[in-house]
């Protein structure tokens, strides 16, 4: 959906969706120098071993032989990232502002609880306490910035579905759904036609019935717009652009959440992880190119609820864990290494004898970027994150 009016993004916070795809934004300060953030939740527990890989762990090979994709420098291996890590193929804008120094991945991470439900770790991961909260960590980053109360539309606006537990709270906020989050995309469309095209009775009526609809040739036959790489654009990367755009705007929002689904891995992870992992890649590199000059002065910080067990499964798959990466990026970040503390991969090196152990409290990554990219005190960080005894992480950003 195009956007074509900036003041429908002042002062307020927006929530779009797009299949298991959304984005929230509040605005609580305006001017073209100010620091932005984005926070991406990846929802259904990212593998980070398999995003990042530990290759030069000699246990590595004993847990997960089958699920391991050739080191740097082999046909269709992972991408170095220093001589022990490597990252995962389809990651190749991530790689890219790896090398650029402006993206650094944080390893054996996690949330300050020890849950394996999906629901109650996203719960904990959003309201950033130890107990249930009804509001997010992040809608009280919002409430701890100077607000411009003087815009056009006021400080908020209302237009749709919902936003995230990580924005809600006492800072307003407002949601919109973009029409094409209530149908499928024209590319889910044409797959369908596609797969149908051979059968005498069901091909001829699904191509009728979708052009009866007014999808054209084009589309059916594959040609549905392309991003600048010649892929089709996801609801992601849709997502993902809109949000450059709004935040690039010297008068829009300053904080943005997106969210994507897809990263719970049973079964065939090796082959799952190939199309989310590109959505993803492709989203980033969306979002840097529709930030433009603002992405000098933006961070990102993309999170999931927990990790995955070092163990593979009888499925080709993995269970819920405990220890995972995340990733900081933007051009504030001080890339080019990945941090955090490796456990190791012994057994007597586990987390309950099953999880990469975590060593770094996600809070901390967190709060590091807070203070040293929004300016947040002490005070305010432990208003964002009550509670909390963990101390922020130092030299995440370049001095």
């Amino acid at each position: 959906m195009p956007i074509r009016r900036r003041s429908a993004f002042l002062g307020l916070t927006a929530s779009w969706m797009l299949g298991r795809s959304s984005l929230a934004l509040a605005a609580p300060a305006a001017g073209a120098d100010d620091p932005r953030l984005v926070v991406v939740i990846l929802r259904g527990a990212l593998d980070g071993m398999a995003v990042v890989t530990p290759y030069g762990d000699a246990d590595l090979a004993s847990w997960r032989r089958d699920l391991l994709l050739p080191e740097p420098g082999q046909a269709g291996g992972m991408r170095d990232l220093g001589g022990f890590y490597g990252l995962h193929p389809a990651l190749a804008g991530l790689h890219d502002l790896y090398a650029a120094g402006q993206m650094t991945p944080i390893h054996a991470v996690a949330g300050h609880y020890r849950s394996r439900s999906h629901f109650d770790a996203q719960d904990y991961l959003e309201s950033g306490a130890d107990e249930r909260l009804d509001t997010g960590w992040l809608n009280r980053v919002v409430s701890s910035l100077p607000w411009v109360a003087s815009r056009v539309d006021g400080n908020g606006l209302a237009m749709g579905l919902t936003v995230p537990l990580l924005l809600r709270g006492p800072a307003r906020v407002g949601s919109f759904a973009p029409v094409a989050g209530q149908h499928p995309d024209d590319d889910l469309y044409a797959r369908i036609a596609a797969l149908n095209a051979a059968d005498p009775v069901t091909g001829a009526a699904f191509r009728n019935g979708l052009k009866a609809r007014g999808f054209s040739d084009d589309v059916l036959g594959g040609g549905a717009p392309r991003a600048p790489d010649g892929r089709r654009p996801g609801a992601f990367a849709v997502l993902a652009d809109a949000a450059g755009r709004i935040l690039a705007d010297p008068h829009g929002p300053r904080v943005a959440a997106l969210e994507a689904g897809g990263w719970d891995t049973h079964a065939a992870q090796k082959g799952r992880l190939n199309a989310p992992l590109a959505q993803l890649d492709a989203g980033l590199a969306a979002l840097r190119r529709a930030l433009g000059p603002a992405w000098g002065r933006t961070v990102v910080l993309v999170m999931t609820e927990f990790g995955r067990t070092v163990r593979m499964n009888g499925t080709g798959g993995t269970d819920h864990g405990t220890g995972t990466v995340a990733f900081l990026l933007g051009g504030p970040v001080a890339g080019g290494r990945v941090r955090g503390t490796w456990p190791g991969l012994r057994p007597d090196q586990l987390f309950e004898n099953r999880d990469l152990a975590p060593t770094t409290d996600l809070r901390a990554v967190a709060s590091g970027v807070l203070r040293d990219h929004l300016g947040l005190n002490r005070a305010a960080l432990k208003r964002v994150f009550p509670g909390s005894p963990v101390t922020p992480e130092n030299g995440l950003l370049q001095a």
